[in-house]
């Protein structure tokens, strides 16, 4: 279901519109009788099957990194090297 108001009503009774948009509306926004704008309820995107491997690959790789038991400790230099961190070069201070 959607719902339409013009700029003025939306910035006056915005609160009222923002919990519109909470229960499932969709809140058409216009300007002099023109669509400008859409508020509506946010639903995060699924992740693609590429994406979901890709994080799969990074969570396997990080828990197959053995970590000092006082962790890594990286200097600003280090951390802005574009190379791949080398786990046994690495050492804990």
């Amino acid at each position: 279901m959607s719902i339409t108001v013009n700029a003025t009503d939306a910035n006056q009774r915005f609160a009222e519109i923002l919990g519109k948009a909470v229960a499932g509306e969709t809140v058409i926004i216009t300007k002099h009788g023109e669509p400008v704008a859409q508020l509506m309820p946010y639903r995060p995107e699924a992740a693609s099957p590429e994406r979901k491997a890709a994080w799969d690959k990074v969570i396997a790789r990080l828990g197959s990194v053995p970590v000092p038991a006082e962790g890594w400790v990286w200097n600003r230099d280090e951390l802005y090297e574009d190379r791949e961190v080398k786990a046994l070069g690495r050492r804990g201070r």
